[in-house]
């Protein structure tokens, strides 16, 4: 039987949103390190998730939205209570984070803030490839990432192979289907997608009906911690976009915050020790918010945030900042917080720790060259 190239085309429909196997990769001396990106859509508000300690203009600006209750971290910043498992790896010293940081990137939209946050360019919707994907052809990191989204994030576009998971609530095609969808590949030369239905058709990977944050957490940590499994895993969480009703202990903007926490709870509990002690988990976000509540007690599209960062190639608990200040003058344009640190130099950083790959080599290869930092002494394990 000869499947034509329209026929094949329908088919994919279902099996591109099941995630596929990989491949027997091999690593430079040691265990295999991970890096875990989180995406956290619509504005993350990191004077929320770690407010500031005793401003009073802040707490007046923000009467309505004010933390009743805090976690402690430092003698300058608390916690939001939501954040229970990354207190937990805090007092491990297995969390850390970033604050007063950003992306360039100042526009205040989230169409364009986003891509540039995933492509690392300067210029909205320029580059068609991934800072993160760039960084992984750099290191000869071909398929050893998953994404767990559909359809695949522009952050980690750029290398061959990577694979998205996300759960349809339906089992996977017959292993005949498969096998004719397979050889309709071969008939046209197209190995690569070939090879991928190969990978497919002897995974062991169990199709989730779910699409909780934790239980895909769970499944992406067993695959981490496998010898030969992914190197790099991508989440989504959606709903930072909180006008109205931002909420303060509880609400809105408490609950996408929990939703991150349940990751890196679900990926600690299903990593092996050793794999979450060589695993770094970072946060992106486009932008902050305003210093300000809005009068439906939410905050508008800012500037500076903060960057969340959990597992064991942390060098130490910490809130690494070069704080701008809270008062007006201080504030960009006079509304937001400020961001005195390239979020790009953290993610350059990273990779630079995880993929074994000189610093100088990442800055060249996935920012252009750009005037980035080297923290990687400051903040992460060599």
């Amino acid at each position: 039987m000869k499947i034509s190239r329209r026929d094949f085309l329908k088919t994919t429909a279902l099996t591109s949103l099941y995630f596929a196997g990989f491949g027997t990769p091999t690593y430079a001396s040691g265990p295999k390190k991970n890096l875990v990106i989180i995406m956290l859509r619509g504005g993350m508000d990191g004077l929320c998730a770690i407010p500031i300690k005793g401003d009073k203009n802040f707490e007046k600006l923000r009467s309505k939205i004010n933390l009743e209750r805090t976690l402690k971290l430092t003698s300058d910043f608390d916690l939001h209570p939501a954040l229970k498992t990354f207190k937990s790896l805090w007092d491990q010293n297995l969390s850390a984070a970033v604050h007063a940081t950003n992306i360039p990137y100042t526009g205040r939209s989230h169409f364009d803030g986003q891509n540039l946050m995933e492509s690392g360019g300067k210029i909205p919707y320029q580059e068609k490839t991934g800072w993160l994907g760039r960084g992984m052809k750099t290191a000869g990191l071909t398929g050893q990432g998953l994404a767990l989204a559909l359809p695949m994030p522009l952050l980690i576009r750029g290398v061959p192979m990577n694979n998205n998971y996300f759960p349809v609530g339906r089992s996977l095609p017959y292993p005949s289907t498969l096998e004719l969808i397979q050889k309709a590949y071969k008939e046209y030369d197209e190995k690569l997608l070939s090879d991928n239905l190969e990978i497919i058709l002897t995974r062991d990977f169990n199709n989730r009906s779910s699409d909780d944050a934790w239980i895909l957490a769970s499944s992406a940590g067993t695959e981490l911690s496998k010898p030969n499994g992914p190197k790099v895993a991508v989440f989504e969480v959606d709903g930072f976009d909180t006008h109205a009703a931002q909420g303060a202990t509880d609400g809105a903007h408490a609950d996408c915050l929990s939703d991150y926490d349940n990751i890196i709870r679900s990926l600690k509990s299903s990593m092996s020790k050793e794999a979450f002690n060589n695993t770094l988990v970072l946060t992106l976000t486009e932008f902050g918010r305003t210093i300000k509540q809005n009068s439906s007690n939410g905050t508008e599209h800012g500037y500076g945030s903060a960057i969340l960062m959990a597992g064991g190639l942390l060098k130490k608990a910490q809130i690494h900042t070069d704080w701008p200040g809270l008062k007006k003058k201080e504030l960009f344009e006079g509304r937001d917080l400020n961001s005195t640190i390239d979020a790009r130099s953290l993610y350059a950083s990273a990779m630079s720790t995880v993929f074994d790959v000189e610093f100088e080599r990442i800055k060249k290869d996935v920012f252009w060259g750009d005037k980035l930092d080297n923290l990687s002494d400051k903040l992460f394990k060599a």
